[in-house]
């Protein structure tokens, strides 16, 4: 059976859920030196953001197949590290997406009304109204960076409270923006107009120091900064500067660069700021949504199916993928044929999808047949790293897409080494089609012999009586017929392996042309 280890205090609901199907152990806290030493031992690796999983754990993760981040980020995992050993990375970019919205909201509210401070001094025995005097968000402008999932909550928790709501986002479009009642503006505009900011983009080399001092010059004076995203976005030793000078009013920071934030960090001595400690995933609903979310991705992918919340692969939504799925099977199965049939390495591969799969993100479905091919000499091949794994050896991958797909309402068709294999679903199960343009009809789940020969009486049964003097049962057989007269293909579905000397004996065989064997799942 199947050892995860489940790290940094994840819910008990998630845990639960993988006990049922794997052997699961539980280190809420565990230090990055016991890391190293265990994690040789482990399937699957769930983290939270306290464990770091960098390139030399995973350089000794000989066994880990995945790594589920039970949250948004992934800052803490070298994905890239991750990515070129194979390794999945996933994470839950939903379950925490209300906490999050309403922490963000909560940190607005509390800035604007001096909250934390007035609390502050009524527990140390005061009454000072007049120092706290804050400010309405109604009538104010809202600008939000990054409106995704929870920049979207944010700007309709805000129109509810009649603020103006602007935003910036490189990815949304207009109409997008407009379907929100937002208004997508420029970041120097938008620095120059509002009277809040809050931030929801990923920290990455262009949103590192996204606002920094020269930004903070161009805000009024009486703007609040909001950061429940991703410490680095907001210049940390420029907000200080800020601060301490007036050049901003207020701000409220619930992630920061280094965590936990130093004791001695300048943030904690300044009165404008409201600070909390990481928590806009920190709801009871959050903490279970997100360690189920992960489980049920690891779940999927110890099961080798797809998983739509894997970060090192495309984002294809749960909705698309599922319908896909079948598909991306179907091209694995399609690429061990394809090179079973290649008498020479390949070194080009096109795919081709055609029909209403055309019109979705198919390129799963190419990469899975990278997969195929591959695994036929090497081991640990996965969408993951398929890739990555046939660069580094030359094989180039070529992607057409046609919405005709003859008589199918879908086909995928790869081509390589001059040799051509055709396949479809015939309900959610995939079926091989055509070969070299020999039409047939092929379960592709077993092991098979692909044989041209000669069309003509007793072909067939001289390859009966050969494989039925070495004991090899004949479960299925099927034959298909091109536009060459007097040629045929005859595919047939064997129940064990044959050996080199039984194919050999076949090939000998005056009709036949030659012996192709391809394995599937055995």
């Amino acid at each position: 059976m199947q050892h995860i280890l489940a790290a940094d205090g994840i819910a008990r609901e998630g845990i639960e859920q993988l006990k049922k199907n794997f052997n699961v152990e539980v280190r809420d806290k565990i230090s990055h030196e016991e890391l190293l030493e265990i994690i040789p031992q482990f399937d699957a690796l769930i983290v939270r953001s306290a464990s770091k999983v960098t390139a030399d754990v995973l350089e000794r993760a000989k066994n880990l197949k995945i790594i589920g981040r039970a949250g948004v980020g992934v800052d803490n995992i070298d994905v890239q590290a991750a990515t070129e050993r194979g390794i999945i990375v996933i994470n839950s970019p939903d379950g925490n997406t209300i906490a999050a919205t309403e922490h963000t909201f909560a940190m607005m509210l509390a800035v604007s009304r001096n909250i934390p401070q007035a609390n502050q001094t009524m527990h140390s025995g005061k009454w000072d109204r007049k120092k706290f005097v804050g400010v309405e968000l109604r009538n104010k402008t809202l600008a939000i960076i990054g409106l995704g999932k929870i920049g979207a909550g944010v700007a309709k928790r805000a129109q509810s409270f009649e603020m103006n709501v602007i935003a910036y986002d490189p990815f949304v479009s207009e109409e997008r923006a407009k379907s929100l009642g937002v208004k997508i503006t420029e970041l120097d505009e938008l620095f120059k107009t509002a009277d809040f900011i809050t931030v929801h983009m990923p920290l990455t080399n262009k949103t590192r120091d996204m606002i920094a001092l020269p930004q903070m010059k161009l805000m009024k004076p009486t703007v609040r900064l909001i950061n429940c995203a991703r410490g680095g976005i907001i210049n940390e030793n420029d907000l200080v500067t800020a601060l301490k000078e007036n050049i901003i009013a207020g701000a409220a920071i619930d992630v920061f660069e280094n965590e936990p934030l130093a004791e001695d960090s300048p943030l904690r001595n300044l009165p404008n700021i409201i600070l909390t400690p990481h928590l806009g995933a920190s709801t009871v609903e959050a903490q279970i949504g997100v360690s189920v979310d992960v489980a049920s991705g690891i779940i999927d992918a110890l099961n080798n199916k797809p998983v739509a919340t894997a970060v090192n692969l495309p984002h294809i939504p749960s909705h698309v993928l599922e319908k896909l799925a079948p598909f991306i099977d179907l091209g694995e199965r399609l690429g061990r044929t394809i090179v079973g049939m290649s008498k020479d390495p390949i070194s080009s591969v096109l795919v081709k999808i055609s029909g209403k799969i055309a019109d979705m993100n198919s390129s799963l479905i190419s990469t899975a047949v990278l997969k195929g091919i591959l695994s036929a000499a090497l081991d640990n091949v996965n969408l993951v790293n398929a890739n990555i794994l046939a660069a580094d050896r030359g094989i180039h991958l070529s992607e057409i897409k046609s919405n005709v797909a003859r008589d199918f309402a879908n086909l995928v068709t790869v081509n390589a080494n001059g040799n051509t294999v055709m396949g479809t679903l015939f309900g959610n199960e995939g079926r091989i089609v055509e070969i070299n343009n020999f039409r047939v009809d092929v379960d592709p789940h077993a092991r098979i012999l692909i044989c041209p020969h000669i069309n003509r009486p007793g072909v067939i049964g001289s390859v009966g009586t050969l494989l039925a003097e070495h004991k090899i049962n004949i479960s299925g057989m099927n034959v298909g017929k091109t536009a060459i007269e007097g040629t045929s293909l005859m595919v047939l579905t064997v129940d064990n392996p044959i050996p080199q000397y039984v194919l050999d004996k076949m090939k000998a065989l005056d009709p036949i042309f030659d012996v192709t064997p391809v394995a599937y799942d055995v």
